[in-house]
This record gives C-alpha cells, sequence and structure tokens, in this order.
C-alpha cells in the first residue's frame, strides 16, 4: 500500500470517528447543547493541501488576544510563523500556544477564500505537536470547525486578520449548515447580538469592558 493510500484510510477512519463522537458522546456539542446531529461535511481528500511547512519561531513569546464570538478576547502565546508554499505561492500562518495545561499542542487558526461560502466563515482550527526541528506536515485536509459552528454555547476564538489566507483552502471541513455561515467573524457577532435580548445584546456591544480568558480557543471551547 502507498504511503497515499495510508494517508487516505487514516482520514477517512478519522472522520468516521469524529461522526460517532458528534453523534453519541456526552460531550460532543450536539449532545451536550441538544442541537439535531447530521453527518459533519467535508471536501474531498487532496493530497495537494497537505504541504511541508516550517515554523519561524519569534526570540519571545509574546501575549496575543484572540477575539472570540461573545466579542471576549482569549489570551494566547504569539509563537512564531509557519512558513510554506501552496498553489504556487508563499504564504504564513502565526501559531498560537495556550500555555499551561496544553503541553506541547499549539493551534492555528485561519481564514481563507472559500470562508463563508463553502467552509465556516468565521474561521477553521489546524492543530499541530511542536518539535524541537520546527518542521511540519501541514495537513489541511485536517482542517476543522470550531464547536460555534454548530451551536452558540460555546465561545470560540477568531483568526486574526494576519491569517487571512488569500487562496481557497478546498480541504478538510465544510460549512455544517447554511443558515449556520456568517461571512465573517464581524457579521457573526452581529448576527448574535441581533438573537439576544435588549441588555444582553448592549453589553455584547462593546458597552462593557472585553473579559479574558486563558483556555484555549479549539473546537473544544469554553461551554456558555
Amino acid at each position: 500500500m502507498s504511503g497515499h493510500e495510508v494517508w487516505r484510510r487514516e482520514l477517512a477512519t478519522e472522520r468516521e470517528m469524529k461522526n460517532e463522537f458528534m453523534a453519541r458522546h456526552p460531550e460532543s456539542p450536539f449532545v451536550s447543547g441538544r442541537v439535531p446531529f447530521h453527518d459533519l461535511r467535508y471536501f474531498p481528500a487532496d493530497p495537494k493541501y497537505r504541504v511541508r511547512a516550517s515554523l519561524r519561531r519569534r526570540p519571545t513569546p509574546e501575549e496575543a488576544y484572540l477575539r472570540t464570538n461573545r466579542d471576549n478576547q482569549s489570551v494566547m502565546r504569539y509563537l512564531g510563523d509557519l512558513e510554506f508554499k501552496l498553489s504556487g505561492k508563499a504564504l504564513r500562518l502565526r501559531v498560537y500556544h495556550a500555555g499551561e495545561g496544553v503541553g506541547t499542542s499549539a493551534f492555528v487558526p485561519f481564514r481563507d477564500l472559500t470562508s463563508g461560502t463553502e467552509s465556516y466563515g468565521a474561521g477553521r482550527y489546524l492543530t499541530l505537536e511542536l518539535t524541537e526541528s520546527d518542521e511540519y506536515d501541514l495537513d489541511f485536509n485536517r482542517a476543522f470547525n470550531p464547536y460555534c459552528a454548530y451551536t452558540d454555547e460555546y465561545e470560540c476564538g477568531y483568526p486574526p486578520a494576519e491569517n487571512d489566507l488569500p487562496v481557497a483552502i478546498r480541504a478538510g471541513e465544510m460549512v455544517w449548515a447554511a443558515d449556520r455561515n456568517p461571512r465573517t467573524p464581524s457579521s457573526a457577532l452581529l448576527a448574535r447580538v441581533r438573537k439576544l435580548p435588549p441588555k444582553r445584546a448592549r453589553a455584547s456591544s462593546g458597552e462593557k469592558p472585553l473579559t479574558r480568558t486563558r483556555r484555549p480557543p479549539t473546537g473544544a471551547a469554553r461551554r456558555r
């Protein structure tokens, strides 16, 4: 069996297991939030979107703040930039670490030219395990949606503007439902404010100072 065949089988198995988790596990956003479940949707597996990337670390990690769908800020550490080539273009993505409790797992939120149409408009996530070599297999076929793509019960971090890719990434998870696909993070916030009772809507529109959280804005983000 070739390396590509092994990769495709592993990817298919991962997706089947995730569907099973989402449909039945108590910690699934669908189960805990009582949201009717249907299978997650994916772009076809495509090795074109699996690339080698190098992490160019900053001399000292910087504190960074990612806006969340609650109009709060999630505090992260900005480690450096992943540099890679895709579709003939030299690209980069900022890499973040959530601090204690996540070990060597790093977080890479991004948007691309499919965001708001074929993929979730507020952005998707990749994760990677940090290595000493800082060389990585960056596989966009494993890009996934944050839990706030399925329900408003979770708080998730949005990608920074620097992680808006000027290419279409037709790989990984697609948008789950057409009625839950904002064009941009800002439109997602506006849509949420419109749904809130008047007092809560005023607070979320910025009249109160933003709060900070040190929880990682991953798919298993904080439930509210």
